[in-house]
């Protein structure tokens, strides 16, 4: 299966990444990881990243989502985890990715979490 991807603002300051597909160690990974280091230079600092259409990750891609929340926090901003479900929620389950990256079952919440946070 293909790996897609689709960025979107929908809101003032958030960006929402849509990923699909099957997502592993490769050239596809590194043209994500290029998209979301331009999206943090390039000022986004509330970022989702909509996992809902990923059905299958392995190790490389935990370590890139690790790495993007630490340059995210680094620049001042936030990024967060939606609708990941499958074998994908089940692997962020076992290294318990939330512990690291907040993670929501949908955008929507993701989105409302980062305004709770910003009235906090």
């Amino acid at each position: 299966m293909i790996t897609q991807t689709n960025t979107r603002q929908i809101e003032p300051g958030i960006t929402v990444m849509e990923i699909s597909g099957h997502l592993n160690l490769g050239n596809t990974l590194m043209s994500v990881e290029d998209a979301i280091r331009k999206l943090i230079k390039d000022g986004a600092r509330r970022l989702v990243l909509d996992l809902k259409g990923l059905s299958y990750i392995d190790s490389s891609v935990i370590g890139l989502i690790v790495m993007c929340t630490g340059e995210m926090g680094q620049a001042g901003g936030q990024m967060r985890v939606a609708g990941t479900q499958g074998v994908v929620a089940r692997a962020f389950e076992v290294v318990r990715l939330n512990l690291v990256v907040p993670q929501d079952p949908d955008v929507e919440t993701a989105c409302g979490s980062f305004s709770a946070a910003a009235g906090s």
